[in-house]
């Protein structure tokens, strides 16, 4: 099947995003006239668990057209039962955010937006009450939630960009090096079995090997890559029999706890299933979930919880599987504006929605039919700060 038909088959499901670089300094990185990767991207309506909580991002505000659209990071504390506005002060954020979890710390990664060319980097040990920054990306991050990962607090970092490298840095340097790009990998033998045409989300195994992976052009293969030994290894998860003729894509790519959790596309056009998988030896053996179908549905936000749980948002319907060895479980009707669903450690998922400057969290009561209110957070949303069109609208790195 050609690389064409599966992209389309995935934009059925998510948006496609490029990012227009505005106006602005030249980006030292010396990558000539190349053109930006199209890439297929999940939403940044997310969320995802880390030992120390539970994080969110979710955009709020007013229209993108007038940079009135603000994304905010939430945080739900270990421990705790509430959520609490933790968007890092001083940095536009009208691109968008993307997040990367140590054991015990959060990067955030500012996307590009106005006049901005590189990516600010913030990192916070506490939770989000202190945050300090770290040396930029210099070049424009991709637009999808896995587009930031990190191993451990040594510093170690990986970003794909939206000119479709894959580059990382070590120990805190303030230097990035170009990791790969597809058709390096795609020139591989791993790579020549999937054909892989685009990254779409950067991770690290519970050892910290790096991972990249994407979209393959040949059918039933999962197009996760670990670099051992100097070596780009399929890492990816056996596709069913059932999906082995059909087009594959990983959507998502992360590490929660001591386990690696993806969420796979199977299929083109109308016919699309989704799986879950997960990994406790470093992408060695997978289990994978039953099929999702999305009965032609847009899939609007994936996110990820504690023990491995996913949990998923098509066409105003919503599902969970609570690991690896479970059922999807279908959830009743989601409260009007929900952006993403937050799964927690109590073991129901919980409801964010967004009505302009508010977020209001929903709780799923084990048994219940219905959706409870729980918190309310009000943000204060500077409207117009952002300057338009011919302001800078960024903090210096």
């Amino acid at each position: 099947m050609s690389t064409s038909r599966l992209i389309t088959a995935a934009t059925a499901m998510l948006a496609t995003a490029v990012l227009a670089v505005g106006c602005g300094s030249t980006s030292p990185h010396s990558r000539g006239s190349a053109a930006p990767v199209s890439m297929t991207a999940a939403s940044l309506n997310t969320s995802v668990a880390t030992a120390g909580g539970t994080w969110a991002t979710v955009v709020m505000g007013g229209a993108a057209s007038q940079y009135n659209n603000f994304w905010q990071l939430f945080s739900r504390p270990a421990g705790s039962s509430t959520w609490m506005l933790a968007t890092p002060p001083g940095t536009a954020d009208n691109g968008g955010l993307v997040v990367a979890g140590g054991s015990q710390f959060l990067v955030t990664a500012f996307r590009p937006s106005q006049d901005l060319t590189y990516t600010p980097l913030i990192q916070t040990g506490d939770g989000g009450q202190a945050w300090s920054a770290l040396s930029p990306l210099d070049a424009p991050l991709a637009s999808t939630p896995d587009a930031l990962a990190t191993p451990s607090a040594s510093g170690t970092m990986m970003a794909l960009l939206t000119d479709g490298t894959a580059e990382q840095t070590a120990g805190g340097s303030a230097s990035w090096k170009t990791l790969a790009t597809p058709q390096t990998i795609a020139a591989t033998t791993a790579g020549r079995s999937c054909g892989l045409s685009a990254f779409t989300a950067a991770g690290y195994t519970p050892s910290g090997v790096p991972l990249l992976a994407g979209a393959c052009s040949k059918p039933g293969t999962a197009g996760i890559f670990a670099s051992i030994g100097g070596t780009w290894q399929q890492a990816g998860p056996q596709i069913p029999a059932a999906f082995a003729d059909q087009d594959v894509a990983v959507l998502r790519l992360t590490r929660v706890g001591g386990q690696l959790v993806t969420l796979l596309a199977a299929g083109s056009g109308h016919d699309v299933s989704l799986l879950a998988g997960w990994s406790a030896d470093n992408g060695g053996h997978w289990t994978l979930s039953p099929a999702l179908p999305l009965r032609a549905a847009t899939m609007d936000s994936a996110s990820f919880g504690n023990a491995g749980a996913v949990a998923v948002m098509a066409g105003g319907r919503a599902d969970v599987v609570s690991g690896s060895g479970t059922q999807w479980q279908a959830l009743p009707a989601l409260p009007p504006g929900t952006a993403t669903l937050a799964p927690v450690a109590s073991g129901e998922p919980e409801a964010l929605a967004v009505a302009a400057a508010t977020l209001t969290v929903w709780q799923l009561v084990p048994g219940a039919s219905d959706w409870t209110k729980a918190q309310v957070i009000h943000v204060p949303i500077q409207y117009g700060s952002s300057g338009g069109a011919g302001g800078c609208g960024c903090t210096a790195g």
